[in-house]
């Protein structure tokens, strides 16, 4: 009988695999974590939410600017190198955060470690896509690949914020932070000893310099532009989400929605990774945007939690296929010497979008009331596959030709 998962197991076949991927996946869990279990701490401590999702956006901000800068150095350096010292400023600075914090350190230093904290913080998510691109040379598999890392993504969204609110709640406002924390850089610590996995080091030729914006090509700045939009939704969601649900009276049923809007990438995510889809790369982005966003206008119908959980898992159905087609064309065509800064920004998109979209969002549960605000991230979605096609025009010009490790 044929294994339907069978892609999945040929991938996991190469020699390291398992290692790096795991060890990416603990390394992953500050990006639920860091910026909720931030919002527990200051308001735990404080009792200002306001001030929580400040210091929350700093955080979110300085990872935005600072993580491109850690991937160009993965590609000039290695990532072995760079993940140390990423992890170890990232340690010191995020314990140091939450000390200012609960020993009530002037506040305007608060924002100075979560900005310096921030800015430490390196995209793992893309290393370990990058290693991935490295280790398998046919694109279905990188695509089964991407597919799985997007999966891997929305189980640490998943377990992640349940799990240090647990904590901040039972033990104490720092717990959650803190864990978080450490459980990342444990595992950026195992993933950087893994040398034999991680891409080579591309070598220059004498007297060429490579720009700071040649990895910026036609490609990756639509998708990034996509995924803007994209991440101004999954901002959106998590605040209309809370907000509606404590308007029903029923508030811990905002948890069971955005699960189950997790839920549906999870779903996807894995039929993606084995369903051979037709057309181009370009073609099924486009495609994906699109569904992208068809999928999101059934929040505008939300009258009820019922219908608030169905519409969620029914607009979750579209997250994962979107970014591993964004994913796939971006690695498709960036330079090989610039592979990690080049997938690492696509999620920087991602990450300005959130910061964007839960402001956004804010201000519109406060306007309108919380129903009205799901025209936020229905507008969003919408705006993403306007992007997509828009850009299809640009994206069917090749960029120049990718340079090879």
């Amino acid at each position: 009988m044929l294994n339907p998962f069978s892609p999945y197991a040929r991938i996991f076949t190469v020699p390291g695999s398992r290692a790096f991927s795991f060890a990416g996946w603990l390394a992953r869990v500050p990006m639920s974590t860091v910026g909720l279990g931030s919002v527990l701490l200051v308001a735990g401590e404080t009792g200002s939410y306001g001030l929580a999702g400040a210091v929350a956006g700093t955080l979110s901000l300085a990872f935005a600017v600072g993580s491109p800068q850690w991937a160009r150095g993965m590609d000039r350096l290695g990532q072995g190198r760079v993940l140390v010292w990423a992890s170890i400023a990232y340690l010191v600075l995020g314990l140091s955060f939450a000390a200012a914090v609960v020993f009530d350190a002037p506040r305007w230093s608060w924002f100075v470690l979560a900005a310096l904290a921030g800015a430490c913080g390196a995209n793992v998510g893309a290393a370990v896509r990058a290693r991935w691109s490295h280790a398998l040379d046919d694109a279905d598999d990188r695509q089964t690949a991407f597919a799985f890392e997007s999966v891997v993504d929305e189980v640490v969204f998943v377990v992640g914020p349940p799990s240090i609110t647990f904590l901040a709640a039972l033990v104490a406002p720092p717990a959650g932070f803190v864990v978080g924390l450490l459980v990342g850089v444990s595992g950026a610590f195992w993933l950087a000893r893994q040398e034999a996995t991680q891409p080579p080091v591309a070598e220059t030729a004498p007297g060429e310099r490579r720009s700071r914006t040649s990895v910026l090509s036609p490609t990756l700045v639509v998708v990034a532009t996509a995924y803007l939009a994209v991440g101004t939704v999954f901002g959106a969601m998590d605040v209309v989400v809370v907000g509606f649900a404590e308007v029903q009276g029923a508030p811990v049923l905002a948890g069971v929605a955005l699960a189950a809007y997790a839920g549906g990438s999870l779903v996807s995510g894995l039929a993606y990774g084995v369903v051979r889809l037709p057309g181009t790369l370009v073609t099924r982005f486009v495609a994906c945007a699109v569904f992208f966003g068809v999928a999101a206008q059934g929040l505008l119908l939300v009258g009820s939690l019922p219908w608030l959980v169905a519409a969620a898992f029914l607009a979750g159905l579209a997250i994962a296929p979107v970014l591993v087609a964004g994913m796939s064309l971006v690695e498709s065509r960036v330079d090989r010497r610039a592979l990690n800064e080049g997938l690492t920004w696509t999620s920087t998109g991602l990450t300005l979008g959130v910061t964007g979209g839960a402001a956004l969002a804010g201000a519109a549960v406060d306007a309108w009331g919380a129903q009205d605000a799901f025209l936020v991230p229905a507008l969003g979605a919408a705006a993403a596959g306007v992007l997509a096609l828009v850009g299809a025009v640009v994206l069917r010009r090749p960029d120049r030709e990718r340079v090879a490790a």
